[in-house]
C-alpha cells in the first residue's frame, strides 16, 4: 500500500546536457529532440495520459522530471566519454543537425563523423541516478 502524501522518489534520472553557447531556440530544439529519444526507447518512463475535469484527453508525459544541465564544448566530450564508459544509452545532437531538416539526413550526418570527432551540442541520458550524476559531475543546472 502506498501513501499518496509521501514524495515520489525515483531510482533513475533523466537528464539533458546542453552546450552552454547555444542560442535560446537551439536549446529548446535540442532538448525536445533528445527527450523524444528517451521517451521512444525506454519502457515505463512515460506515464498515463492526462485528462482535465471536462474529460478532454491530453498526451502522456514522462513520469519523472527531466533535468537540464549546461556545459562547455570540452565538457560535452568528457560527459560523452563518461556515459559510454558506464554503458549508458546516450542520445546525441551534433552541430551538424542544425543544417539538416529530417531524420534520414540527421542520422547520416552523425554517421559521417567518428565518435571522438562529433561536434556535440546536446546529450540525453537515462539511467541509475548515481551513474547519471557521475557523468554530469561538473555540469551546471541550466539557467
Amino acid at each position: 500500500m502506498t501513501n499518496d502524501d509521501e514524495p515520489v522518489r525515483f531510482d533513475t534520472k533523466i537528464a539533458v546536457l546542453l552546450r552552454d553557447d547555444l542560442a535560446g531556440w537551439q536549446r529548446l530544439n535540442v532538448t525536445a529532440f533528445l527527450a523524444s529519444g528517451i521517451a521512444a526507447t525506454t519502457p515505463g518512463v512515460v506515464g498515463e495520459a492526462y485528462e482535465d475535469a471536462d474529460g478532454t484527453q491530453y498526451l502522456p508525459k514522462f513520469r519523472q522530471p527531466v533535468l537540464v544541465f549546461a556545459g562547455s564544448k570540452e565538457f560535452m566530450a568528457v560527459a560523452h566519454g563518461r556515459a559510454l564508459s558506464r554503458q549508458l544509452l546516450v542520445g546525441v545532437f551534433t552541430a551538424d543537425l542544425f543544417a539538416t531538416g529530417n531524420d534520414r539526413d540527421n542520422r547520416a550526418a552523425v554517421k559521417a563523423v567518428a565518435r571522438d570527432q562529433l561536434d556535440l551540442v546536446g546529450l540525453a541520458l537515462h539511467g541509475p541516478k548515481n551513474a547519471v550524476d557521475k557523468v554530469l559531475k561538473g555540469a551546471q543546472m541550466h539557467p
